[in-house]
């Protein structure tokens, strides 16, 4: 069976992913690990940060339960968002990993680190890219 790891940033990308998403799960007949990885901070904005994660795979995973895509949640802190998909990959025997863009600009990128990039140059499990134009809310 396929094993698809679906990381999301925001709310925005799970609500835009949900549909493609479940499309491709149906089709390679996988289940989905839906994951949220923070980078670690404390007091106030770690909560905030738990809470936009859990709202984001909690989207999610509602949405893929709703079309009947079975799925598990995940989520994570780590200094080191790409190596921790990664890990967490490799440790769920992931065949796919999908990311939806949120359209973020360069200097964004820059500031936040290119998680895509990292993940194509540093994996062999096959990555998935899903453009924010591709995609539609649900």
């Amino acid at each position: 069976m396929s094993r698809i790891l679906v990381a999301v940033s925001s709310t925005f990308a799970a609500q835009r992913v949900v549909e493609p998403l479940a499309d491709l799960a149906r089709r390679l007949s996988a289940e989905v690990l839906c994951i949220h990885v923070s980078r670690p901070s404390g007091g106030q904005m770690r909560e905030q940060e738990q809470a936009d994660g859990e709202a984001a795979i909690r989207i999610l995973a509602d949405g893929l339960s709703t079309r009947n895509v079975p799925n598990q949640t995940l989520l994570m802190f780590s200094d080191d968002v790409a190596r921790a998909i990664i890990n967490t990959a490799a440790e769920n025997k992931i065949t796919l990993i999908v990311l939806g863009l949120t359209g973020k600009n360069v200097f964004a990128r820059l500031l936040a680190g290119n998680v895509p990039v990292e993940l194509i140059k540093n994996t062999k499990i096959p990555v998935l890219l899903l453009p924010p134009e591709g995609m539609k809310a649900v």
